[in-house]
């Protein structure tokens, strides 16, 4: 018998008085939970008046489904893991793949797949990270990258530009092919939201000829130059307007004009300066006009303008040739992926000062040194454990562990 006004459990005190009616008696090994007397729950540890050599039961992790935004968690006797869906990553798939930025120094974070991110880095930076300084005289953009971003850069906005400027500057292809089909060169505009009677000025590629427009409120006027001489390695174009009175001319071409439309004579732009693409995702975020679908593919450089006739030209900006943000812009002739070497297969892809390995089938990671799992969301073809069930890999392949109230090979039947 044992005196019950103390419950005790797993081993009674020495010092309390026992009737050993059974021989000799062991204390409980093992776990205790959800004690109740009475239909009441007692809470084990908060409620206990004293005790001895009792520690916290060594319960499986998963038990706790420790695992956030749909993860799946998997155990054994000693580690755990959390599989993680779609674009989140962490230890307990806590973080979006941007969530948990890698990126430094300000730079864009974009999910490369479910589980890498690619940094596109800001201007003056370069690298994996971004992390990388690098030096900038003549810019070189990489148009419209394979994530829907341009690399550009923005100056402050013109000042005095509304009835006169001149433009000058000098422009080498990436190619001849994408780079002369559809592509911006700079553009300034009023609202930028694709209403009609936004004043803009822009200035582009397409079809293999230079396209310079302008809107002061009352419509558009375009100048379209012949198609550019493949055989210069560099183009030059000098550019300007007067009241409604506009003129271009592209290296030994001859000037061409145009006079805008309606009775209004001035130029009312209030954004910044964009140089090789726009920071928006989308063009049609620009005014109504000769949209160019696509950034500028090489380098431009030797930029400048100038607001009256009794003035001399300058570079855009505040201080003078400095700008106020860009994106994915790198030095001329420069190859960010001359720094970097990507591991098993994996090809290097640069665009402008951005840079990240494109890995083969079966690896990923920032340099294609992790190895993709049969359950990994990267794997092709993916695995077919149906949702709320846990992929676990095999030496020949893989298994589902199935959640309660499911069963078959995927866990499909219910």
């Amino acid at each position: 018998q044992i005196n019950f006004g103390s419950i005790f459990l797993g081993k009674v005190p020495v010092h309390e008085e026992v009737h050993r009616c059974a021989g000799q008696i062991y204390g409980f090994k093992g776990c205790i939970r959800d004690f109740q007397v009475n239909h009441k729950e007692l809470f084990i540890i908060d409620e206990a008046l004293e005790g001895r050599n009792v520690e916290n039961c060594n319960v499986p992790i998963c038990d706790y489904h420790p695992c956030h935004n749909g993860g799946t968690c998997t155990s054994d006797e000693e580690n755990w893991y959390c599989e993680c869906p779609k674009l989140y990553t962490g230890k307990l798939c806590q973080f979006a793949t941007c969530d948990e930025n890698p990126c430094g120094n300000g730079a864009t974070c974009f999910p490369k797949s479910k589980r890498d991110a690619v940094c596109l880095c800001p201007y003056g930076r370069s690298g994996i990270l971004c992390s990388d300084a690098i030096n900038i005289t003549q810019p070189s953009f990489s148009g419209t990258d394979v994530f829907g971003y341009t690399s550009f850069l923005a100056y402050s906005k013109i000042p005095n530009i509304t009835f006169y400027y001149e433009f000058r500057l000098k422009f080498q292809l990436a190619n001849h092919q994408s780079a002369l089909q559809d592509n911006l060169i700079f553009f300034t505009g009023q609202k930028g939201q694709g209403l009609n009677g936004d004043d803009f000025l822009e200035l582009g590629l397409r079809n293999g000829r230079v396209v310079y427009s302008y809107n002061l409120g009352s419509g558009t006027a375009t100048i379209i130059s012949k198609p550019l001489d493949l055989m210069l390695n560099i183009h030059v174009i000098h550019l300007g307007r007067n009241l409604q009175k506009g003129w271009l001319k592209v290296d030994d071409q001859k000037n061409k004009t145009v006079t805008s439309p309606g009775r209004l004579v001035g130029l009312n732009v209030f954004s910044q300066f964009y140089l090789g693409g726009y920071r928006e995702y989308t063009p049609e975020l620009l005014p109504k006009g000769p949209r160019f679908k696509n950034g500028f593919q090489g380098c431009i450089f030797d930029v400048q303008v100038r607001t009256s006739l009794n003035e001399g030209f300058k570079s855009p900006g505040i201080p003078e040739g400095h700008p106020n943000s860009g994106r994915s812009v790198g030095q001329c002739k420069d190859s960010p992926c001359s720094l970097i070497k990507c591991r098993n297969g994996g090809k290097c892809i640069e665009s402008g000062s951005t840079v990240y390995c494109d890995c083969l089938t079966g690896w990923k990671g920032a340099f294609c040194t992790e190895t993709v799992s049969v359950c990994d969301p990267e794997h092709d073809p993916p695995h077919l454990c149906q949702q709320g069930s846990t992929c676990v890999p095999l030496p020949g392949g893989y298994t589902c562990h199935c959640p309660l109230g499911t069963t078959g090979t995927y866990c499909e039947q219910g």
